[in-house]
């Protein structure tokens, strides 16, 4: 898909980390963005400085998600490129020692439910209405494409750690969405990826680094090569080839460094 001035994209989490990278990458080529999130000071500020457009949204909320999408098409138009980032997740081992009342506990349902909603639900909201718009829409190119959808998994779909049940399955799930989808919606012509990132340099993990410098270091050192964090850039990058790349269609790509991670 061509890159430029006509071309309209949505990214949601768009106000940090792999999110934020990937407007930085869209603007660059000349695309026109939308950025959805919930940080409405940081994503104004950033909308601004980038040329893009904010629009507060929450993705666990369907009203919110649609208004959001209709300011979106109102200031750029229908979208042909949708970077879904943003998620809502949760953690804890399935069973685990309670020192305080000396017995085992058991994470709590609702939380997975929390998570695989932040996860798996959104990711099929935000890529749902995106394809509906992009379905309505004339054709970019001899190939009838309209539109293309790329969803944010993790390796965690794959090698799951430790208190990741409930995250490690809502990639799962998402990663389990993307080829069925990408057949559903052969015909209109547009395209579904996953980008699956390991462990990336966003800020959590800054965080990590200054509070806990020994266990950031075990993470770089976990890496095969290079032996370093991934940085956000090198995820826009990707995110820009699944865009422009009219043949990647119903994959998911691990962006990595190639770790694989032991159960400890």
């Amino acid at each position: 898909m061509k890159i430029d001035t006509t071309l309209s994209a949505i990214v949601t989490g768009g106000a940090s980390g792999l999110g934020l990278a990937t407007v930085r990458a869209l603007r660059e080529a000349g695309a026109k963005v939308s950025i959805f999130d919930l940080n409405e000071e940081a994503g104004q500020a950033i909308a601004t400085n980038l040329g893009a457009v904010f629009c507060k949204v929450d993705i666990m909320s369907e009203d919110s998600v649609l208004a959001g999408f209709e300011a979106a098409r109102a200031a750029n138009g229908q979208e042909r490129a949708l970077v879904h980032c943003a998620m809502v997740a949760g953690g804890g081992k399935t069973v685990s020692w309670d020192k305080e009342n000396s017995r085992y506990k058991r994470a709590p349902t609702d939380g997975f439910e929390r998570g695989m909603l932040g996860i798996a639900v959104a990711s099929y909201r935000m890529a749902s209405i995106a394809a509906l718009g992009m379905a309505a829409a004339d054709p970019v190119n001899d190939d009838g494409e309209r539109g293309t959808i790329i969803l944010t998994s993790s390796c965690a779909a794959q090698d799951g750690q430790i208190g990741q049940v409930t995250y490690g399955s809502g990639k799962g799930a998402v990663n389990a969405m993307v080829l069925p989808m990408a057949r559903d919606l052969m015909d209109v012509g547009i395209r579904v990826n996953a980008i699956m990132p390991g462990t990336f340099a966003t800020p959590p993990m800054l965080m990590v680094k200054e509070r806990a410098p020994a266990i950031f270091a075990a993470l770089e050192s976990s890496v095969p090569f290079p032996k370093r964090l991934g940085e956000p850039h090198e995820f826009g990058s990707l995110a820009m080839e699944l865009i422009r790349n009219t043949y990647f269609n119903g994959q998911c790509i691990r962006l990595d460094g190639g770790i694989r991670m032991p159960p400890r």
